[in-house]
């Protein structure tokens, strides 16, 4: 890695967020929204922190809102109506990954 992408970031990793963009707003209006809406609910509520966690979360919705667009069903006949629960469940290992690390940080430093 070089010092410039340790300042700015990976551009394959930017060519990739920007290309799977790309297919979100090609998305019709109702996917495209519930994509978005979902992206921030994801931001907002401690979803991937690293980018090979969220290119696999949010490319695989874009791959299950593509198809679902194909066959004409609706977004919470693939994601069923709890959306967040939905959501929750995409994250779910990665959340379980944290919370043990931050309850071993919490127990060190408690004992000091």
């Amino acid at each position: 890695m070089t010092i410039f992408e340790k300042i700015i970031g990976s551009l394959d990793d930017k060519r990739e967020w920007k290309a799977m963009e790309a297919r979100a707003k090609s998305l019709p209006t109702e996917y495209r929204n519930a994509y978005n809406a979902i992206k921030k609910y994801l931001w907002t509520a401690g979803g991937p922190s690293d980018w090979k966690d969220s290119s696999r979360i949010f490319g695989g919705i874009l791959d299950l809102f593509e198809e679902g667009a194909a066959e004409g069903k609706k977004v919470t006949d693939l994601t069923g109506k709890d959306v967040a629960a939905f959501c929750d469940e995409l994250v779910k290992d990665e959340k379980t990954w944290k919370d043990k690390y931050r309850k071993k940080l919490n127990d060190t430093i408690d004992r000091g």
